[in-house]
């Protein structure tokens, strides 16, 4: 028989309760800061500052732009009417010159025997009609032989007017007033009459015409789809630089038919250029004033994004969230985007931190501010920030 072995309670069981009780806090205690944890609400996004402008209608001529370049009102090439070893250039290349002035010089001493020729020739015929003239009266000539030495003088006499002619077309001289050319026949060149390369060239600069076409397409935006006499209400000039040539133009041809070697339709403007600053030969653009449309809108550039289905503007809800807007674009004007639909008066249109602003994010709309150092400025925010413009349709 084994004793019984008894275990007393009073030592065992009250720390055990103490060590379950312990951690049963514990447990609620981690319980309790994990669903305070849970129940917190993320804080709300920052609203983002932008500058808007608000949008307004307006009233705008409808404008085309064209390539075009220019090309003097006149033109002309210089030619010799004889031939001959060239002498000798009497011209500064470049430089005004006028009409009838000497540009080169032709050797003359062939002509100049020429003409002595002729001019003996002319008095020996001469001097035979004079003779058969007096015998005629006597009777003692034919009056067939007078006929025929009046005849021969009279061809003498052709002869040596020509010969005259040809000896003073060996200085070769300008046709028109304007700004020559470079030579482009050198001294000591055998200029022949037959030659298809001209001597120089004369360019007549004031006014200035400028030559440009407008294609099927940019005509079918037109209304009626063709540019007729009469739509054209003004012609500005773009200069290379992007400025506008302060003197307005005209339109002073319009073909009424297409031409077949470039598809379009030809046209010619006149410009003022009493103060040469315009050059024959340069690239630039034209802007048509056509018709005026009724109701459209202005939004800058870098506001304007391209996307594969549309163009793109990001306005501000009433509510002041983001909302992208579709629009249809027409040209430039200025550094604005003319916007024919999407927009209303009165939408708020954002044109700054468009690379951080996203559809339905809240922002802090306010309006343009002026420049820092600019008169009026509070020395603190700045003009708005500027992005390449969008490209042109």
């Amino acid at each position: 028989m084994f004793p019984l072995l008894t275990f007393s309670p009073v030592h065992r069981w009250p720390r055990a309760a103490t060590v379950i009780g312990l951690g049963a806090i514990a447990v609620a205690a981690l319980g309790a800061c994990s669903g305070q944890k849970a129940a917190t609400p993320p804080p709300a996004p920052q609203a983002l500052p932008v500058t808007v402008v608000e949008m307004q209608p307006t009233n705008l001529p409808r404008v085309v732009e064209l390539m075009a370049q220019t090309e003097g009102a006149k033109e002309t090439e210089v030619r010799a009417r004889v031939g001959g070893i060239l002498l000798k250039r009497l011209y500064e290349e470049g430089a005004p010159v006028k009409a009838g002035q000497p540009l080169f010089k032709i050797d003359p001493a062939p002509y100049e025997i020429a003409l002595e020729q002729a001019k003996a020739k002319a008095e020996q015929t001469a001097r035979e009609e004079a003779r058969l003239k007096g015998l005629l009266a006597h009777q003692a000539v034919s009056q067939k032989e007078y006929d025929d030495a009046v005849s021969a003088n009279a061809v003498a006499q052709s002869a040596l007017h020509q010969a005259q002619l040809n000896l003073s077309w060996t200085t070769v001289t300008a046709p028109v007033s304007g700004t020559s050319g470079r030579a482009i026949k050198s001294e000591g060149n055998l200029i022949g009459t037959s030659d298809a390369t001209p001597l120089t060239s004369v360019y007549q600069a004031n006014p200035m015409w400028v030559r440009f076409g407008l294609s099927d397409s940019e005509a079918a935006a037109l209304p009626g789809g063709q540019l007729r006499a009469g739509m054209v209400s003004g012609v500005q000039l773009i200069l290379p630089d992007g400025s506008v040539y302060p003197k307005p133009g005209k339109v002073n041809f319009l073909a009424s038919t297409i031409d077949t070697s470039l598809g379009t339709q030809q046209l010619r403007a006149e410009f003022d250029n009493t103060d040469g600053r315009l050059l024959p030969g340069q690239f630039v653009r034209v802007r048509l004033l056509l018709d005026e449309r009724q109701g459209v809108f202005l939004v800058p550039q870098a506001a304007v994004m391209q996307t594969e289905q549309a163009y793109l503007v990001m306005t501000v809800t009433p509510d002041n969230k983001v909302a992208p807007r579709p629009v249809q674009t027409a040209e430039w004007h200025g550094k604005d985007w003319v916007i024919t639909k999407g927009l209303q008066a009165g939408d708020k249109v954002i044109v700054d931190n468009l690379m951080k602003v996203r559809p339905g994010a809240p922002v802090a709309p306010h309006g343009p501010q002026p420049a820092p150092g600019a008169q009026g400025a509070p020395g603190v925010g700045g003009a708005p920030q500027t992005a390449a413009p969008a490209q042109g349709k």
